[in-house]
C-alpha cells in the first residue's frame, strides 16, 4: 500500500512526525508537507511562483507552499507512482464545524479526494498536545480499514480525536459538522514602527454542538468521523433564487454589518 503524508503545520511537526511512524509497517511512506506552518491557508495553490521540492535529513520531503500545493505535485506529477490513500495530519488543534473551510489540514486531504485519491484529514482536538499517539493510534486503524476493503468511490474523512489516552477513548462516532458563533473581533494593536496593525481573532464557541455533531463527540471523548463532500451547491435556495430572477419576489435585505452597498 502506498500512503502519501502531509500536514500543515509544517514538515518539522511533531504530529507528523507521530503519523509517519504509526503507519510506516502498513504500506510504502511518502512524506510531501509544507516548509513552514501554513495553518489556515485552506485550499490555496500557489501560482504566482515555481515551487521547489526538497528532502529533509529525516527523509521527509518539503514544499515551499501550501498543504493543497503539496499534494497537488505529489500526485500530479512529483511521485512515480499514484498513492492508494492520502492522510493529513495530525494537526495540532481541532478542526471542526466551520473551521473545515479554512483548515490547511483539511485541504491537503481535500486535494487528493478531488484528484480521486481517498483522503483522511486528522487533528488532535487540543492545543495541548498531550496524546499525538492516541491519534496516531486512531489513523492507523483507519489505514488498516482501508487495507481491508475501502469504498468503491473515495471517501474524504475528516476525523477530530479527543486529546486523552486511547484508553480512554469512548466508541468511534459518524457525525456532522457542527456551527460555530462568529469569530471574536480582530485584535487591533501598534508595532514597534508605530503603525496600526491587526490580528485575526479566535474562533467563536460552539454555536451548534448538539447530539450527532463533532463538536458533541469529541466533548464526550469520542472519536469524530465526519465524511466531507465538495459540492456547495444550496439546493434548498434554488427555487427561491430562481423566483427572484423571474421577478416574483423581492431579493432578501442586505445586512448592514456586511459593508453590503
Amino acid at each position: 500500500m502506498r500512503i502519501l503524508l502531509s500536514n500543515d503545520d509544517g514538515y518539522l511537526a511533531p504530529g507528523l512526525q507521530h503519523l509517519h511512524d504509526a503507519l510506516a509497517s502498513l504500506g510504502e511512506i511518502t512524506v510531501v508537507a509544507p516548509e513552514q506552518d501554513r495553518s489556515g491557508a485552506s485550499n490555496s495553490l500557489t501560482l504566482d511562483r515555481p515551487l521547489s521540492v526538497r528532502r529533509a535529513l529525516n527523509g521527509f520531503y518539503f514544499v515551499n507552499g501550501t498543504p493543497t500545493d503539496c499534494v497537488h505535485l505529489a500526485v500530479t506529477g512529483f511521485l512515480d507512482d499514484l498513492p492508494d490513500i492520502i492522510v493529513s495530519g495530525i494537526n495540532l488543534g481541532a478542526n471542526m464545524g466551520d473551521d473545515t473551510i479554512y483548515s490547511g489540514t483539511v485541504a491537503a486531504a481535500t486535494e487528493g479526494y478531488l484528484l480521486g485519491i481517498p483522503a483522511i484529514a486528522v487533528s488532535l482536538a487540543s492545543k495541548a498536545g498531550a496524546h499525538f499517539e492516541t491519534a496516531a493510534r486512531v489513523a492507523a486503524d483507519m489505514v488498516r480499514r482501508f487495507q481491508g476493503g475501502g469504498s468503491r468511490t473515495p471517501w474524504l474523512l475528516n476525523v477530530n480525536v479527543p486529546d486523552v489516552g486511547y484508553a480512554e477513548l469512548g466508541p468511534t462516532e459518524v457525525t456532522r459538522l457542527g456551527k460555530r458563533h462568529k469569530a471574536e473581533p480582530v485584535i487591533k494593536t501598534v508595532s514597534p514602527r508605530g503603525e496600526t496593525v491587526y490580528w485575526v481573532g479566535a474562533a467563536g464557541p460552539a454555536a451548534d454542538s448538539g447530539t450527532g455533531t463533532d463538536f458533541c463527540a469529541v466533548a464526550a471523548n469520542r472519536v469524530s468521523v465526519t465524511p466531507l463532500q465538495i459540492d456547495l451547491t444550496h439546493f434548498d435556495e434554488q427555487v427561491a433564487v430562481h423566483a427572484w430572477l423571474n421577478g416574483t419576489v423581492r431579493a432578501p435585505a442586505a445586512n448592514p454589518a456586511s459593508g453590503a452597498r
